[in-house]
């Protein structure tokens, strides 16, 4: 035995036997979603449902298994819709229900079969097409590639939806110009005339057909802070004419405030 060892069994510290500490376990984590997550799972789950039941009851004494039962049985033979014995027609009679008989016909079938045949109309030939390699064919009316949507009779009128929804909109435009009317009556803004209006227009097409020229009269090679700043500004000032001209251009009606 080492030596070591043998000292710390006889050492005096060793005589007052020591209560073993033991340090207290950190509180168990618990979600706070653990009542959501359970009642989540009873909506969910049914019990016994793959595993089965817990104890597995005990069948009663009154239904043991019995001979042939697990053979597969036919139904009844009412229930299928069968004829029943009892629901068979009648014999027939043999004085009304006699049937015709010696009776002749003089017509000629082979003759009728060949005019049949000479008046017929030829049938005319399907409209395929071939999309393959080896020579599938397949029916062209339903693949769309044929224009029988031009054989309507509705084809080419205006749909019904298209003029309820333009009535709705004239509808709407002349309530919005018979409230604008009253509101120009108070003298607070006015409409602008279409001569007015058609001369802005021309004249700032004017004004950016000259900055146009401007700017493409500038210098293929900017390389100096002044062209740079010439070249930016004559773009935005032909943006902002462009801005004007489409408003002026999309817009039939436009108003000015006095």
């Amino acid at each position: 035995m080492p030596s070591n060892q043998y000292q710390q069994e006889e050492s005096i510290y060793n005589l007052i036997p020591q209560e073993k500490v033991i340090p207290p376990k950190p509180p168990r984590y618990e979600s706070k979603f653990k009542e959501t997550a359970k009642d989540e799972l009873k909506k969910v789950k049914q019990d016994h449902r793959t595993m089965g039941y817990s104890k597995e009851p005990v069948p009663k004494p009154n239904e043991y298994l019995k001979a042939h039962e697990k053979e597969p049985k036919l139904p009844d033979p009412q229930k299928t819709g069968r004829i029943n014995d009892k629901i068979k027609p009648s014999v027939p009679d043999p004085v009304k229900d006699r049937p015709l008989l010696g009776i002749k016909t003089n017509k000629n079938f082979i003759s009728q079969n060949a005019v049949d045949t000479i008046m017929a109309v030829p049938k005319k030939p399907e409209k395929n097409f071939v999309d393959t390699r080896k020579g599938d064919k397949f029916k062209i009316e339903p693949s769309g590639l044929e224009p029988v949507y031009v054989k309507k009779k509705t084809f080419g009128t205006v749909p019904t939806y298209i003029i309820d929804r333009n009535e709705e909109r004239s509808k709407a435009r002349a309530e919005y110009e018979a409230y604008m009317q009253e509101y120009f009556k108070k003298g607070a803004m006015r409409t602008m005339s279409n001569e007015e209006r058609e001369a802005i227009l021309q004249g700032l097409k004017k004004n950016w057909d000259e900055l146009h020229h401007a700017y493409q009269s500038l210098s293929v090679v900017i390389d100096t802070l002044p062209k740079k700043m010439k070249k930016e500004k004559i773009e935005n000032e032909m943006k902002a004419l462009e801005k004007d001209i489409d408003l002026l251009q999309r817009h039939q009606m436009i108003y000015i405030a006095d």
